[in-house]
């Protein structure tokens, strides 16, 4: 490794993060500062301006997305969001919404998790490197209260996840998936007439 590499990773490992070598080796001390910075303020913003009973009547429908779009997500029009929604403040930018989606209260989205496909008997769990991809909520679906949605996941349009599931993979859209992990278990008929 270069000089740079190993002072942004010797940073981090000074100020306590325990992180992959790999993924993290080749940043700056600037590059770590700004990411914390954007990162609590992130934090702070979620916590206090979605969760605030004072303005609760204005919340779900124009408050609360607008929160999620200032940390960066995309967010399309005439969104639902509930109470309690966690998301993955550090990768705000990878999470779409679109026009008409509801995310139910409680639901977290997660765009990282740890990658455990090289993970052996005796490895070093925190050594190891991260999955990190998109989620995106296409139009009119609706994710369940309590829910977990994984990194990369879509969530089709006009899908309806149960209350509780866990969603590992692709909800394809006008279905009903529940579970965990979800599993479609109905398909949403077309209206006759």
């Amino acid at each position: 490794m270069g000089t740079k590499t190993s002072y942004g990773y010797r940073t981090l490992k000074r100020l306590g993060f325990n992180y992959s070598e790999e993924e993290y080796g080749n940043v700056t001390f600037l590059q770590i500062v700004k990411k914390v910075y954007m990162t609590y303020r992130n934090n702070f913003l979620l916590k206090f301006g979605m969760e605030s009973w004072l303005l609760s009547p204005f919340l779900p429908r124009k408050l609360r997305p607008m929160i999620l779009k200032s940390v960066g997500c995309h967010i399309g029009k005439d969104i639902f969001v509930g109470d309690h929604v966690k998301i993955d403040s550090g990768h705000a930018d990878m999470i779409t919404v679109e026009d008409h989606a509801h995310i139910a209260g409680g639901v977290r989205i997660l765009c990282h998790q740890r990658n455990l496909h090289n993970y052996y008997v005796g490895d070093d769990y925190a050594k190891l490197g991260y999955v990190i991809k998109p989620v995106i909520l296409k139009k009119g679906c609706l994710v369940g209260m309590e829910s977990f949605v994984m990194p990369g996941v879509t969530i089709g349009e006009g899908a309806i996840v149960g209350a509780g599931s866990l969603v590992t993979r692709d909800i394809p859209a006008w279905t009903i998936a529940t579970g965990r992990p979800a599993k479609v278990v109905k398909q949403i008929p077309k209206r006759e007439g």
